[in-house]
């Protein structure tokens, strides 16, 4: 197992202790099929996917090296579904200039419990904190449907540069860009974010 698939673990002051451990598809699936069927979440491509199909894709993901799912827990509730991805080995890779130490992300935040001021701004910071505790991992593309306002806008407040628009096969995306020396206080991302 390499050090990309290991567990990852963060007491972050004021928010609660944030893990991240891959996804395993047979004992997630129930999960993350109700996840990705919800209108909230029109934007992953999955809303019409059977458990068994989404079953599939995360066990064809956990047999890449290239791709990796991650689920992220919140003081043990799970809180968000995070991918990674070489952009290289991936259709977006096709869109722009690959430069080395490009990493894609993919993130799904789950159904909230209650609404909180600051919950996505902190959540999303951890995450880009473990994305980029690889020292080779040295920008992270994103690429969200350009009919994604809410994750634009967040992408904005967290400190990415909007690059092109691309078209890809299931979407028209806008590409979206962090290097890791503009990641300062990203970790306090809280402070920066609305009910998220």
């Amino acid at each position: 197992m390499s050090s990309d698939r290991q567990h990852h673990r963060r007491d972050v002051p004021g928010f609660g202790v944030v893990t991240i451990r891959p996804v395993r598809p047979d004992d997630d699936a129930d999960l993350l099929h109700g996840w990705v069927t919800m209108d909230r979440a029109r934007f992953w491509g999955m809303r019409d996917a059977s458990r068994e199909r989404v079953r599939e894709i995360y066990a064809y993901l956990d047999s890449l090296t290239t791709h990796h799912a991650y689920l992220v827990h919140r003081d043990g509730v799970p809180a968000a579904l995070a991918q990674t991805y070489e952009p290289g080995a991936d259709p977006v890779g096709d869109c722009y200039e690959v430069r080395p130490g490009d990493v894609g992300v993919h993130l799904l935040i789950g159904p909230p419990v209650s609404a909180e001021p600051g919950f996505t701004g902190a959540l999303f910071g951890t995450i880009l904190n473990f994305v980029f505790a690889d020292p080779g991992r040295l920008r992270v593309v994103m690429e969200p449907d350009v009919r994604n306002d809410r994750m634009l806008r967040r992408l904005r407040r967290s400190g990415f540069r909007a690059g092109p628009v691309i078209e890809l096969p299931e979407k028209q995306a806008r590409l979206h860009f962090l290097d890791r020396p503009e990641r300062v206080g990203l970790a306090n991302g809280r402070a920066h974010d609305d009910a998220g």
